[in-house]
């Protein structure tokens, strides 16, 4: 059964982000949310693959991709895309040092954090493994927004 804690994480971890794309502005919602919501669709078939290998365990029972897993990929994974490329899109390395920044606290901050509260724990990952599983997304997501600026004819390199 769901516990109250991992409802209320899950509610929270979806709400909040999605809060924040009313502040990123129209222009930069319509420039950057194909290749977020693009890349968001592999991020839910790598988390699919992920628990397939059990590389992480959730501790609520049953198990249930659709309460464990895909808030984390509905939440802060498409929002916090958007907003990494609306502010750093046009400068590779720029954007680089920004996802590894995320991509760090979130691996080696924010998910002992979920083990300690007993939500999720890593399986067969380590914090550097799991580091680099969630930080590659990164480089695919710069792809997929190049490409489309290419395709729609508009030049990187930030805002207009």
């Amino acid at each position: 059964m769901t516990s109250k804690k991992h409802k209320l994480f899950n509610l929270s971890i979806i709400v909040i982000p999605w809060l924040s794309v009313l502040f990123i502005g129209k222009q930069s919602l319509k420039r950057y949310s194909l290749s977020s919501a693009l890349i968001g669709m592999y991020e839910i078939f790598s988390h699919i693959n992920g628990r397939r290998k059990k590389y992480w365990t959730f501790y609520d029972k049953p198990k249930n991709f659709v309460r464990d897993e895909l808030p984390f990929d509905v939440g802060p994974y498409i929002p916090a895309s958007m907003w990494i490329l609306k502010y750093t899109y046009g400068n590779f390395k720029k954007f680089v040092l920004v996802n590894a920044i995320f991509n760090g606290l979130f691996a080696f901050l924010f998910i002992p954090f979920l083990h300690k509260i007993k939500i999720f724990r890593l399986n067969r990952l380590s914090y550097p493994k799991f580091f680099l599983y969630i930080h590659y997304k990164a480089y695919l997501l710069y792809g997929v927004q190049y490409l489309i600026e290419k395709v729609r004819g508009e030049k990187g390199g930030g805002e207009k």
